[in-house]
C-alpha cells in the first residue's frame, strides 16, 4: 500500500466542496487514513512550498495557501500517488481531463482546488510536514 498527501486548498474549502472531493477519493479506492482542517500561516505555507522558493509564483502561492483554512489528508491505496494525481487532473484546469477535480472546480492554475504529492519521496516528506505517526491510522 502506498500513501500520498492531499490538500483541499482554500478555494475548495470556500466553495464548500470538501465532501465532494473526499467522495471522489473514496469512490476511486483511496482510503483516508488521516485528516485535519487547519489554517496555515504564511510561514507554514512557505515551509511547505520551499521547493518553489525561487519560482516567480512563490509569493502569490503562499499568500493564497494562507488566506483561509485547508483540509489536509493522507490517502492510502494501490498506486495512491498516481491515482490521486489522475483524480485531481492537470495543474492547469484548462488542460485537465473532464470529470477531474480541477476541471470541475478549479478557478485557474493557482487556485486549482487541490494539491497532491508527485513522488514517493515528496509524499513521505509532505506527510511528515503535517502529521505525526500517532495521527495516521490505517
Amino acid at each position: 500500500m502506498e500513501r500520498t498527501l492531499s490538500i483541499i486548498k482554500p478555494d475548495g474549502v470556500e466553495k464548500n466542496i470538501i465532501g465532494e472531493i473526499i467522495s471522489r477519493f473514496e469512490k476511486n479506492g483511496l482510503k483516508i487514513v488521516a485528516l485535519k482542517r487547519i489554517k496555515l500561516t504564511k510561514s507554514d505555507a512557505e515551509g511547505f512550498y520551499v521547493v518553489h522558493k525561487e519560482r516567480p509564483f512563490f509569493g502569490s502561492l503562499t499568500d493564497f495557501m494562507s488566506r483561509g483554512p485547508v483540509v489536509i489528508l493522507v490517502l492510502e491505496g494501490e498506486n495512491a500517488i498516481a491515482k490521486n494525481r489522475e483524480i485531481m487532473g492537470a495543474t492547469n484546469p484548462e488542460e485537465a481531463a473532464e470529470g477531474t477535480i480541477r476541471k470541475d472546480f478549479a478557478t485557474n492554475i493557482e487556485e486549482n482546488t487541490v494539491h497532491g504529492s508527485d513522488s514517493p519521496e515528496s509524499a513521505d516528506s509532505e506527510i511528515n510536514y503535517f502529521f505525526n505517526a500517532l495521527e495516521i491510522a490505517s
